[in-house]
């Protein structure tokens, strides 16, 4: 097995004098090293990248979720020992590559830019963030000549959240497009989870360690309704870990931002945080509740780390793993799918709570959606700009993958969202600028690239 997953697709890669490194640290450092994880440190995270430098950034995100993912790692392996040769590599490179990697995939302004380039992209095979992720890793970025970082496949399955294409995926009706961009409304728009056609050569490539079994299951998913996009079910171990790092980051550490920078107050933080809190049956919530709010919303910097990171710690330790052929009466053969980790209920529902607040009383707020709904325009008109004359509009080496895809007949369209997903929060304005703002005294530097 582990041959098998630490196996790259190109294998003819140059070989570097007396490198000793595991494939997860040689993964690692391709990330870190990577433009799309640098373009990070300008893309929005919660808050709007810019308006403030306290607030956090995707890349800071990032390295807080690598950082959570190494601890809930190392607390798996202390607490699981018998499995522990069997599930988890000997150092923490794994999970902190995952960690590192799984927003490099989001477009320029946040969800609105997603909302924005899967409506631009509707009749093309859609936009996902992670879909993105996965075609920047496996395709886009130039560590290699076609093949991406050229990950191992074993990183690959973590970063898959959703192991199946957006085709098989997409509610069987589809809204009525409006009659101008400005009248798009995000909530009609949102994408389905998953990989691109596009890129189905390298999920199966990904996919073939697996027997035909528990491929079925491991891609097998659900709908609602005919109106809603069907969710797949499962994801792999580290998969697991990753997105549990992520919602701990998500939840406890974003909200830092929005209390020091004032866009909560702590009589809400009382009624919709500390309350519903209190009514749980946990000894050590009903202790740290008593001085909760008094530590998040001190003047005293110190005091809101030590309650953040009382915070965290119980959410890592309460991590346990689970068998879900138990738990779930399946029958996953592999055991990277057969384990997952997750929080027990009660430590569950408290990380709920936290992302519940975030979202409501920051994401939600009119602020930030009015400054998400711009970033929407923004990317709409510039794909809208670009695809009109790629060969004239774009820069020559987004322009060479969009004329390649031309003469091979294949989703061209994918080249044009492929570069405008790249851009920083601050490019994507500035070519709006220069495109449309024509006395605007904007750099025109960005034809040099």
């Amino acid at each position: 097995m582990t041959d098998i997953w630490s196996s790259r697709f190109f294998t003819k890669i140059a070989k570097r004098r007396h490198d000793h490194r595991s494939p997860y640290q040689r993964d690692r450092a391709r990330i870190l090293h990577s433009a799309a994880f640098r373009r990070l440190q300008n893309k929005t995270q919660v808050m709007g990248s810019g308006q403030n430098d306290f607030y956090r950034t995707r890349l800071t995100h990032s390295l807080e979720a690598s950082q959570i993912g190494s601890g809930i790692s190392a607390q798996l392996r202390a607490k699981y020992p018998e499995l522990s040769a069997e599930l988890f590599p000997q150092d923490d490179s794994l999970i902190e590559a995952l960690c590192l990697a799984h927003d490099i995939g989001h477009p320029p302004f946040g969800h609105g830019g997603e909302i924005a380039l899967h409506y631009m992209m509707r009749n093309h095979g859609g936009f996902e963030g992670n879909g993105q992720t996965f075609r920047i890793v496996s395709r886009l970025e130039p560590f290699s000549e076609g093949y991406g970082m050229n990950l191992s496949r074993r990183t690959l399955l973590g970063l898959l959240k959703y192991p199946q294409t957006l085709d098989n995926l997409k509610s069987a009706i589809t809204p009525a497009a409006p009659s101008n961009l400005r009248q798009l409304k995000a909530s009609e728009w949102h994408p389905p989870k998953g990989v691109y056609s596009d890129d189905s050569e390298t999920l199966n490539w990904l996919l073939e360690p697996l027997n035909q079994s528990d491929r079925e299951l491991f891609q097998s998913s659900m709908a609602k309704d005919q109106y809603h996009h069907a969710k797949t079910c499962f994801k792999s171990l580290d998969c697991s870990m990753m997105e549990l790092a992520d919602d701990i980051a998500y939840g406890i550490h974003d909200l830092e931002d929005a209390i020091v920078t004032g866009v909560v107050n702590a009589s809400d933080f009382i009624q919709h945080v500390v309350t519903p809190l209190q009514a749980i049956d946990e000894p050590w919530l009903q202790e740290i509740c008593q001085t909760l709010t008094d530590k998040l919303f001190s003047q005293k910097p110190y005091k809101q780390k030590e309650a953040i990171g009382s915070l965290v710690n119980y959410l890592i330790t309460a991590i346990e793993l689970v068998d879900l052929n138990e738990r779930q009466a399946l029958h996953f053969e592999q055991p990277l799918l057969r384990y997952n980790a997750m929080l027990p209920e009660v430590a569950n529902a408290v990380l709920d709570i936290f992302k519940g607040f975030v979202y409501r009383f920051v994401i939600r707020q009119p602020a930030i959606q009015q400054i998400e709904y711009r970033g929407q325009q923004v990317v709409m008109e510039l794909f809208e700009a670009l695809s009109s004359d790629p060969e004239r509009l774009l820069p020559n080496f987004a322009k060479q993958q969009w004329l390649s895809a031309m003469d091979k007949e294949q989703n061209a369209q994918r080249a044009i969202a492929d570069y405008v997903a790249s851009m920083t929060d601050d490019f994507a304005a500035s070519l709006y600028q220069t495109l449309f703002m024509p006395d605007s005294k904007q750099s025109m530097s960005w034809l040099n690239i």
